[in-house]
């Protein structure tokens, strides 16, 4: 969606607009990227209609534009958009006409007569102990395993993963820092024995290779071409894994990085350690977020 042109000069200052006052909302990268991409999306097909001023969109065009990601091929794997995907896509779009509204740029938001119904958004895949295993077994190369111990045995979110820094990973207390998470939350993890030793060979006997002239010197783990590694490379890693544990069944879910931060929290929960300390590991602000989060049983607890 990123690529998709957009010629229109207002089009194109408006997403920029769009994206600054996001930032400016302290929305982490994550939505400061997506929801503008998905609005860049929308105004793709708006323009491809011959409508050239964003006052001239009407309600029609955003219910024609739901019906159509509705049916729209997924880019990243086969079938259709998840609903939790629709859901990002409406709410982007809601909030984009919000804020032209709310900066005068509009005097009728378009948006403010339309009900979307939320969709149910499909069960979060919560991978077995197992099935970790086998992953870990999978991984050809250290920076493979020092993947799934950032994202698995550290629980850390997609855009904290694309941040780590060489000196937040300290070997020798065993502890990770989180310096800037999700509402700009610090937190500190400890390193299991195992994690810290995959993190241990990774940048002793594995990370020198990757290094280029134009390599960040911060950066923890670096791509192919020795840049930073973005989440798109990250998750590519993580399915490359997949396949070569074959196993079918796990070949057949849909994983992603978040599905191991949600498997390690459930498994932490699953082994007796407390609620709140799980909180605190994932870095929620609240108890109720690690309770819904997690698919543990309560009795359990």
């Amino acid at each position: 969606m990123k690529s998709l042109p957009i010629y229109n000069h207002e089009y194109q200052k408006q997403i920029e607009n769009f994206r600054n006052y996001l930032k400016a909302l302290g929305l982490n990268e994550g939505s400061q990227n997506m929801l503008p991409s998905c609005v860049r999306e929308f105004l793709n097909q708006i323009e491809k209609q011959g409508t050239q001023q964003i006052q001239n969109i009407r309600q029609s065009q955003i219910q024609s534009h739901y019906e159509y990601l509705q049916h729209r091929p997924n880019q990243r794997r086969i079938g259709n958009l998840s609903n939790s995907m629709l859901n990002h896509h409406m709410y982007a779009i809601r909030k984009f006409f919000n804020y032209l509204e709310q900066t005068n740029t509009i005097t009728i938001n378009p948006t403010s007569n339309i009900e979307f119904k939320r969709l149910k958004s499909k069960q979060r895949e919560v991978l077995t102990t197992k099935e970790i295993k086998e992953l870990y077994e999978a991984a050809a190369t250290l920076r493979g395993k020092a993947i799934l111990g950032i994202f698995y045995g550290c629980g850390l979110r997609r855009t904290e993963g694309e941040k780590l820094n060489m000196n937040d990973v300290n070997l020798k207390t065993k502890l990770l820092y989180v310096r800037e998470g999700k509402g700009k939350r610090r937190r500190v993890i400890p390193i299991n024995k195992q994690v810290n030793e995959d993190f241990k060979n990774y940048l002793y006997c594995e990370r020198g290779e990757y290094i280029t002239i134009k390599s960040p010197k911060d950066a923890f783990i670096l791509n192919k071409k020795g840049n930073r590694m973005s989440g798109s490379s990250y998750n590519d890693t993580l399915k490359e894994i997949i396949q070569r544990t074959g196993d079918k069944e796990l070949q057949a879910k849909e994983i992603s990085l978040h599905n191991l931060r949600h498997s390690i929290a459930t498994h932490l929960l699953e082994n007796g350690l407390p609620v709140e300390y799980v909180r605190d590991f994932l870095g929620h602000q609240y108890l109720e977020a690690t309770q819904i989060y997690t698919r543990v049983n309560f009795n359990k607890l």
